[in-house]
């Protein structure tokens, strides 16, 4: 079923955050925020994603065929590429003013989307920080994980490693086996606070810094745990340097017509909210041709950024 593009909500009303979430978020790297989405507003992005995620997942094996990684879930990635909802919902206003207004930076810019299906019977996704996989200078990047239908208890949000974001970079361990079992270890030798937020509805989000370390359960349900990402990242960073992309110069696609060094400008779209409004604009001169989804927030930005070496494969929950 094609939904029309006129059925789809706008998502340009804002969703009000008080202070103490926004501290909260700092301190713990990571919030789950309830009804971000309406039921209501989910059912029409829901049916698009799912079909899309359908058509375009290249994954054919069984479950006990794949290894770790493929058995976490089916993995999309730029959906709004290829379908309209899944267009409307990444360029939604109200998920990127969030984005803005928890990191406290002037904006932000969708790096890419992913759509994170977890079959019936699919494995744990085990412990990871997204960041080690991204080519970007910056500590400022935030995952928004949204369930489009209700997940249960069992099924449950991502789990994560509260107050793990202050060390920032910590080992270059890619999604596997490996991963769980060294962070496992590192969490509790660090005794860091683990946090779930257990049963979601279809329009509940969690928002988890870059470096926050987490991991989300296997689906013990006969049902498809549907989930729709979307990857934000302050506006005007710049992709690595030649010295430190190692590894990761794979995830350049994401970034069309962009050399190592520059402003990072995904190719996801061509338009800037600012101010209430939905506005077009051009780059400044110096900047990549392609534009991504910008938000504005007047909250002022943390000091600093961070530059590490960044590993293979993106990250997922």
């Amino acid at each position: 079923m094609i939904v029309p593009e006129t059925e789809f909500p706008s998502l340009v009303s804002e969703y009000p955050l008080t202070p103490e979430q926004i501290a909260q978020y700092q301190r713990d790297g990571h919030i789950c925020l309830r009804g971000v989405l309406s039921p209501e507003e989910v059912a029409p992005f829901r049916t698009s994603i799912r079909a899309a995620v359908l058509r375009e997942s290249a994954e054919a094996r069984p479950l006990k065929e794949r290894d770790t990684y493929g058995k976490a879930f089916l993995q999309v990635m730029n959906l709004w590429a290829k379908e309209v909802g899944a267009q409307q919902f990444v360029r939604g206003r109200r998920m990127a003013q969030i984005a803005s207004r928890l990191m406290g930076v002037d904006g932000v810019r969708l790096y890419h989307d992913q759509a994170l299906f977890k079959e019936p019977g699919g494995g744990c996704t085990p412990w990871h920080q997204d960041q080690t996989y991204w080519p970007l200078e910056t500590t400022h990047t935030i995952t928004m994980w949204m369930p489009l239908v209700d997940i249960p208890a069992e099924v449950g949000s991502m789990t994560f490693a509260s107050g793990s974001h202050h060390r920032r970079w910590i080992k270059d361990e890619r999604i596997s086996d490996a991963s769980e079992a060294f962070f496992d270890q590192y969490i509790q030798a660090e005794r860091l606070k683990i946090s779930h937020d257990g049963a979601m509805r279809a329009g509940d989000v969690t928002f988890h810094w870059g470096w926050t370390l987490h991991k989300a359960q296997g689906n013990p349900k006969a049902t498809m745990r549907e989930v729709m990402t979307v990857i934000y990242m302050e506006d005007g960073v710049r992709l690595c340097s030649a010295e430190t992309v190692h590894g990761r110069e794979g995830d350049l696609q994401w970034f069309p017509g962009c050399r190592l060094g520059d402003v990072a400008v995904s190719g996801c779209g061509c338009q800037t909210v600012e101010s209430g409004a939905v506005l077009g604009r051009r780059l400044a001169k110096g900047h990549c041709r392609s534009i991504g989804l910008v938000s504005r927030s007047r909250r002022g930005r943390p000091p600093g950024s961070f530059t590490r070496r960044v590993s293979s494969k993106t990250g997922g929950g």
